[in-house]
């Protein structure tokens, strides 16, 4: 036999395409070609592939060798043909069976001695092999993250155990532990002092999934605030976690299998570039915003990111996807976060702070506020104003202040009744949804048609309101939107508005 034909899978956004991997070996000139679209990485596993065969104490054959990597048009990247294409040669050249290759999809990148060593994307290989109904051969390095599909995964450390499974069975299966020990947060509202008003604002975005903007001098509280917010979410669904673990496995951000069903959480520095947020490259990466996918995005300084990089934030935070095109290559990651903003009223912080002047003039504080664009500000949901906490206060913090366990059991309550009534999240309700969700009685409609003028809200922010109205009413376990819960959400509109 002078022909094998092997399985493996590629990596394009969040797909794992199949790849038939055929080798050839034949009589002539010494020659190594690797046919399909491969990129550098991939035409330089030849030099890996013949170390590791030699050290290994197999014989490397001396003609011609071709390797085709099909489908043709697709772009082959990394190590991971690395393993089936050694495998490959040896079935070729009669020194291992290649009668099981097609039971098993094979992955792995080599190194020089046969060690194998890990790759990337290892996750949404095993997803599609599942899908496929073959079995996964793998790095050691990838199993754990590959055991959250329900693949049945054979590990190997070294070419030598793959060759010598295909001779004579023996990889174990990978069996998955039966529990995942819950991930523990070292952070807690209940060391929050004060700030109210703000904790309510963030109650109400985590049970919608609303985005949040705070507006407040330093040293307020807002970072410690928005830290604390991931302590209060639902845990993620299966299908979300395994989405969000997708996600971080094709971006080389390897994310502990205790974080299992912990919505992420994302703080980018204000100096981070377009790509680096959206994501991009020669061959595209997930960038911050899909990264945060079913978590939460955190601008710290909201007005020191460059403005065309906030800019490319316009149409993921309406869609929840973002797209990704390149010359050769044209992807789309999901990116549906939750946005999470923090900012001072003006550039030495201190506007409207009493006992503490204010050294900008009208001209800087309108520059300041200017960096974020209207339709940014129009997409965030609520504006809660951060306020210093008062010396009486701070010096002597009354007991009993709520922890997140507290928060917690509200927001999954208020979440749940969101659910079951819409399947999604009250922030992301389509038109439709809205009319059979969000109706306003007779006395609120015409209590809020002028205040709608007052606050100049567009079309989508009297939306919004709409939503914040039903989230509100969802924490009170009102059936029906009541006038006092679209009065509380007024009051989280437009805080920046206003001061322009």
């Amino acid at each position: 036999m002078s022909f094998a034909q092997l399985y493996s899978r590629a990596r394009l956004g969040l797909d794992a395409p199949l790849v038939m991997i055929e080798v050839h070996v034949s009589g002539g000139l010494p020659h190594f070609d690797i046919a399909g679209l491969a990129e550098t990485a991939v035409k330089e596993s030849k030099h890996r592939v013949r170390s590791a065969l030699m050290n290994s104490q197999f014989e490397f054959p001396p003609g011609r060798i071709t390797v085709n990597l099909a489908p043709a048009e697709l772009p082959k990247e990394g190590g991971r043909f690395d393993l089936p294409i050694a495998l490959g040669i040896l079935a070729a050249t009669r020194q291992i069976p290649a009668h099981l290759f097609q039971e098993y999809e094979i992955a792995g990148e080599l190194g020089l001695s046969g060690d194998l060593r890990g790759m990337t994307a290892s996750l949404p290989f095993a997803l599609q092999t599942h899908r496929a109904q073959r079995k996964f051969i793998l790095p050691y390095a990838n199993v754990e993250e590959a055991a959250l599909s329900e693949c049945e995964l054979y590990p190997a450390q070294h070419l030598l155990e793959v060759s010598h499974h295909f001779c004579k069975p023996c990889l174990t299966p990978y069996l998955k532990p039966a529990n995942i020990e819950a991930h523990t947060y070292t952070v807690d509202f209940s060391e929050v002092i004060g700030q109210a008003q703000a904790k309510r604002a963030l109650e109400i975005a985590a049970s919608g999934a609303h985005h949040l903007l705070m507006l407040g001098p330093p040293g307020t509280g807002k970072t410690m605030l928005a830290e604390r917010l991931p302590t209060i979410l639902p845990v993620m669904n299966e299908e979300e976690a395994i989405e969000v673990m997708a996600i971080h496995s094709i971006s080389q951000k390897k994310t502990a299998i205790q974080h299992w069903g912990v919505r992420p959480f994302r703080n980018p520095h204000h100096t981070a570039s377009g790509v680096a947020l959206v994501g991009g490259g020669s061959d595209p990466k997930p960038g911050e915003i899909s990264l945060a996918h079913n978590g939460v995005l955190f601008l710290d300084e909201l007005p020191e990111f460059n403005r065309k990089v906030l800019e490319t934030l316009r149409e993921p935070l309406e869609s929840g996807k973002i797209n990704i095109a390149r010359a050769a290559n044209a992807v789309q990651y999901p990116a549906r976060f939750q946005l999470l903003c923090a900012m001072n009223p003006c550039p030495c912080g201190y506007l409207g702070v009493q006992n503490q002047p204010c050294r900008c003039t009208s001209e800087q504080v309108l520059r300041y506020q200017n960096r974020i664009s209207g339709p940014i500000l129009d997409r965030i949901d609520l504006h809660v104003k951060v306020s210093p906490t008062p010396a009486h206060v701070f010096l002597k913090p009354q007991a009993g202040s709520e922890n997140s366990a507290l928060i917690s059991a509200r927001v999954r309550k208020a979440r749940n009744l969101a659910l079951m009534r819409t399947g999604l999240p009250n922030a992301q309700l389509g038109s439709a949804q809205l009319k059979n969700c969000c109706k306003l009685d007779t006395q609120t409609e015409h209590w809020l048609e002028p205040a709608l003028t007052q606050f100049n809200l567009s079309n989508r922010a009297y939306h919004k309101l709409l939503k914040i109205s039903r989230t509100i009413a969802d924490l009170a376990d009102a059936a029906a939107i009541q006038l006092e819960h679209v009065q509380e959400a007024l009051a989280y509109r437009g805080e920046m508005g206003r001061k322009r």
